[in-house]
């Protein structure tokens, strides 16, 4: 039984650190400064959580499979920059574009990463350096405001109805969407299997490099939806727009409980994780903690997290 209990308690660990430390945080917080309970600062949190949790979802994907999409952070703001340049003349249709650039860039990465045999790191690498670089042209280097014709097309990002701000229900959409891409479908079973062992899967008969190219496509598009929500609640967009968002991404999805060598997650472990890292910068606000150590802290507790979380059979080697 003793030995049978020490196998149980990584999973069990995996399972539920994620939601106590969560709760135990916003205790924590909250016990040194109430407000922050305030039912309407909740409210503004979870709008807050809304950008990075979508963000963060995308590259779950990539993640369930084994690998890693590090283009994200550029593809969300070059979608901005896309956004502010086209809102005037397409309207609504410019934030179809933006995801649609976000889905083409996915597939890129995910091409190069498959056909060419290139690790994910290093080809998301390359394509965020290329987003990067389009962003700063077709910007000229600058920020773009929208002007206020502009801003009423962004209404269903920025407006709030019952109490509740619309990026609140538009985070709560697309984890219903992504919950059922990864429990519903055919994809979803297969990235599990891939992530457990890719191997296996593809001795069963799995097709793989289709499932990873899907997988970065779908990151693609969560990023660049980011992106667009992102230029709705600053009414602008600009080529480092979400400059500083990347580690906090990654970091909602391990420490949320998706094991970073694949395999083991789910995108409400992803939420749980989003909203950690939310109430650890928001309760460093709090507290008057310098904001420059939030990268810190989010570097400190990304390492733990892979730590508890990795599953050290799959790579016995460490480079």
């Amino acid at each position: 039984m003793p030995a049978i209990a020490l196998r149980l308690a990584p999973d069990y660990l995996r399972r539920w650190l994620p939601l106590l430390t969560l709760i135990a945080l916003i205790l924590i917080v909250g016990a040194s400064q109430p407000e922050f309970l305030d039912p309407g600062h909740l409210l503004d949190l979870a709008g807050d959580t809304a950008v990075l949790f979508v963000l963060a979802s995308g590259v779950s994907f990539a993640i369930m499979l084994g690998g890693i999409d590090l283009s994200i952070e550029a593809m969300a703001s070059l979608a901005s920059v896309v956004v502010a340049l086209t809102v005037g003349r397409l309207g609504y249709a410019s934030f179809v574009l933006a995801v649609l650039i976000g889905a083409i860039a996915g597939w890129l990465g995910g091409l190069a990463h498959v056909k060419l045999k290139i690790p994910s790191f290093i080809a998301t690498l390359a394509v965020g350096g290329v987003l990067s670089g389009i962003a700063l042209v077709i910007s000229h280097e600058r920020s773009i405001t929208l002007v206020e014709g502009e801003r009423g097309y962004l209404d269903w990002i920025t407006n709030v109805s019952f109490g509740v701000p619309h990026e609140v229900i538009i985070g709560a959409l697309l984890l219903l969407v992504a919950d059922i891409v990864q429990r519903r479908t055919s994809f979803g079973r297969y990235s599990a299997a891939i992530g457990a062992g890719e191997a296996a899967a593809y001795a069963s008969g799995v097709k793989v490099g289709r499932q990873k190219i899907i997988a970065f496509i779908l990151s693609g598009s969560f990023a660049a939806f980011a992106g667009v929500m992102l230029a709705g609640r600053l009414t602008s967009g600009s080529p480092t727009l979400a400059t500083g968002l990347l580690l906090p991404a990654i970091a909602a999805v391990v420490v949320g409980g998706t094991a970073i060598t694949g395999g083991v997650g789910s995108i409400w472990r992803t939420l749980i994780g989003a909203l950690i890292i939310s109430v650890v910068r928001t309760g460093m606000t709090f507290l008057g903690i310098d904001i420059f150590a939030q990268q810190i802290v989010f570097g400190a507790v990304l390492v733990f997290a892979v730590a508890v979380t990795i599953d050290r059979s799959k790579i016995p080697i460490v480079k």
